[in-house]
């Protein structure tokens, strides 16, 4: 009888550098989406002046890439399921260098907008690629630390995208400073073409993607579960004021409105990043500690952003320097707080639907920006007194008003899915004949 050779591994230790060096890949490929996202944050003020346009029609930039990016999460989680994570990366990467070369040639706002959808629509396949190889690479009680740090880390693309592209764009031009953007975009899509492999299995010949009726019913499964659900309404609350802030709104909120310098309004946005990469690990550590009460968390930082901005937006004229410092401190808490939804995400489904369910998850914070990116343009508009070649303090001030409804609807859903989730824990324990020892939804 013919003896099958087991299929080969490379021992334990090569095998933990390599997931280290694919994780440390993925993550550049993220951190270059991340720049490549943000880089209309702090451009906004010089792209109305390059273009001609009010705040409505700036808005439809941001717009147009946000809601590329949330409409392709679901086809992209089916995508990733199907082909996985390395070609996806490969191809988002390179609709982000097509966007960013569209963008630096733009002199009018068609070709413009279109350079913003083609880096909405490879921004789109990037993180839950890199969040299938963290599941596929690393054991499971490292996850919630390791997407923390994953989301946490990207976000140093957004401080490239800061301080140093204001820099760049006031000493070399427009042009120059995005295809810059562009080259940085191509370097991280060669490391991955040459570092990242889906799997850590070696000499296994590759699984053909399964069908694409085995794919659908994934997806109805992932929806179909609560705690799927109830991830994506934690990333529907938590991360859209801060997203906003750094993505379009909070640098002309804080040159126009509040009347501080680009350099001081950069720096600020900077701090936020960078605050936001010092909470991840400790929202991590408090998830893997806590799990059965990670809503709860959720909920405190949703109360903490809405009460930081309730101050500056009642404060009589521009708000002190210390406010506005303890604001972006707070918008800081978003990011990683959104992470939590992923957490939910991975813990509601098997590994086989990660990519389906991370993709329905990811849905919520961008339709949530995309409302009001919108809605904050159009009330600029209609609030900027006649004659104004800027928005005023008071249009602002209506303006980001908008974020609380958003807020209160986020709180009702994750309520009403943690109800549900613990619904679902609990019949799931009672067919098992056993009594539940925990809520993964609390």
């Amino acid at each position: 009888m013919p003896v099958t050779a087991a299929p080969r591994r490379a021992p334990a230790v090569v095998v933990h550098r390599r997931a280290a060096l694919v994780w440390v890949v993925a993550l550049s490929a993220y951190a270059a989406a991340v720049f490549h996202r943000s880089s209309l944050g702090v451009t906004g003020v010089d792209a109305a002046d390059r273009f001609g346009i009010n705040a409505a029609a700036l808005a439809t930039f941001s717009v147009a890439q946000l809601a590329v990016y949330a409409a392709m999460q679901v086809p992209v989680g089916v995508l990733l399921d199907r082909y996985g994570s390395r070609r996806l990366l490969l191809v988002g990467g390179a609709l982000m260098v097509a966007g960013q070369l569209c963008f630096a040639l733009a002199t009018d706002v068609g070709l413009a907008v279109t350079g913003r959808v083609l880096v909405g629509l490879g921004d789109a396949m990037t993180f839950i690629s890199v969040l299938r190889l963290v599941a596929f690479w690393f054991p499971g009680r490292r996850n919630p630390l390791l997407v923390q740090l994953t989301g946490a880390l990207g976000q140093l693309g957004a401080v490239l995208g800061a301080v140093p592209l204001v820099a760049l764009l006031h000493a070399t031009g427009w042009s120059t400073a995005f295809l810059v953007a562009a080259g940085l975009g191509a370097t991280a899509v060669t490391m991955v073409a040459v570092a990242v492999r889906d799997s850590p299995d070696r000499g296994v010949p590759a699984a053909p993607p399964p069908a694409l009726a085995l794919v659908r019913r994934r997806l109805v499964e992932a929806w179909a579960h609560p705690g799927t659900r109830l991830g994506l309404w934690t990333h529907f609350v938590t991360p859209f004021s801060g997203a906003v802030f750094a993505l379009l709104w909070g640098y002309p909120f804080l040159v126009q409105g509040q009347g501080l310098a680009p350099t001081t309004a950069a720096s600020l946005i900077t701090l936020m990043i960078i605050a936001g990469i010092g909470f991840g690990p400790g929202i991590a550590q408090l998830c893997a500690r806590h799990p059965f009460h990670r809503s709860a968390l959720v909920l405190s930082l949703v109360a903490v952003t809405a009460t930081v901005w309730t101050a500056v937006l009642v404060w009589p004229g521009p708000a002190p320097r210390w406010l506005l410092v303890l604001l972006v401190l707070a918008l800081a808490l978003n990011g990683p707080g959104s992470m939590i939804g992923f957490d939910y995400a991975r813990t509601s489904n098997p590994v086989h639907r990660m990519g389906s369910a991370t993709g329905i998850v990811n849905v919520g914070g961008f339709v949530a920006s995309i409302v009001l990116v919108l809605a904050v343009g159009v009330v600029l508009d209609l609030a900027t007194p006649a004659g104004h070649a800027a928005p005023t303090l008071d249009a602002f001030r209506w303006a980001f008003a908008l974020q609380y409804p958003l807020w209160a609807l986020g709180v009702v859903q994750v309520l009403r899915y943690r109800t549900a989730n613990r619904r679902h824990a609990a019949a799931q324990a009672a067919e098992a004949g056993a009594a539940p020892s925990g809520d993964p939804g609390q």
